[in-house]
């Protein structure tokens, strides 16, 4: 599988999301994921899940140093030392000790990001966390964290998917070599149903999802955590890596209406 590389760390570019994942399914879908060949493992404190992702990590045997580990921070414990709490907990819930990239989940209009990027990269330095990032950050709010407060930033993980556009978000993170992590890469599931898409896929003996992740994993910079419970799901977005989209299979895609937005951005400032 292909891999990103930023600030020391190699990203795969397909990972497993589990937002909405709980408990004992939660973990049934990371062993399953694992069992197959994921490396790419996308979680959050406020997803309440990470204690049997932490389990099914363990009972999978796969080599730590093989495994690449994502957690979250919420945006009401953005403080200093309520950053630590948080990040001991999900480390403790992990069972690991250390993960490889730890992420603002959201940003907060109260947030004094000097001190949040200061206490991110002081756990960077303890080796606790290999990289830190954020996730839901707009142009401006990544000015400041790049280029202002100078924070080694891993990657922006934002929703992207055929039916949004995020030019403007990706060409800022391109000019500076900072990967996108697209959530909600297939939609919500809205992706299955666009004709389009499922022409070009018929073309390809591939599923209109397929086609939708191939486009953005095909993307320079762009790495991707569907979110998928079932064997056959994950199975299938493995696959995707295997289709060969054409310049008029990527002209039909930008093409398609780009204002479906899935997840609002309720805590943000004014979307750029």
């Amino acid at each position: 599988m292909d891999h990103l590389k930023t600030q020391g760390i190699s990203l795969p570019k397909l990972g497993l999301g589990t937002f909405r994942m709980q408990g004992d399914a939660c973990r049934a879908a990371v062993e399953s994921a694992l069992s197959i060949g994921y490396r790419h493992l996308d979680t959050a404190e406020m997803y309440a899940n990470e204690e049997p992702i932490g389990s099914a990590i363990a009972s999978s045997r796969v080599p730590r140093e093989e495994l690449h580990v994502t957690t979250k921070v919420w945006h009401e414990n953005l403080a200093p030392d309520a950053i630590r709490r948080a990040f001991d907990a999900s480390l403790k819930k992990l069972g690991l000790d250390h993960v490889d990239l730890y992420l603002v989940h959201w940003p907060s209009k109260a947030a004094n990001w000097g001190a949040v990027f200061e206490t991110l990269m002081k756990l960077q330095e303890e080796g606790r966390t290999r990289a830190i990032g954020v996730a839901n950050f707009t142009t401006a709010l990544l000015k400041v964290a790049v280029e202002d407060i100078k924070a080694p930033i891993a990657c922006n993980q934002v929703e992207y998917h055929a039916m949004l556009d995020q030019s403007k978000v990706l060409g800022y993170l391109q000019a500076k070599s900072i990967p996108l992590v697209a959530y909600c890469p297939l939609a919500q599931g809205r992706i299955a149903s666009d004709p389009v898409l499922a022409e070009i896929g018929a073309r390809h003996g591939a599923t209109a999802a397929q086609v939708a992740l191939k486009w953005l994993l095909d993307q320079d910079g762009v790495a991707a955590i569907p979110k998928a419970s079932r064997r056959e799901s994950q199975q299938a977005n493995l696959d995707a890596l295997k289709i060969t989209l054409d310049d008029s299979d990527r002209k039909k895609i930008a093409a398609l209406s780009k204002d479906r937005r899935c997840v609002n951005p309720g805590f943000a400032p004014a979307w750029d």
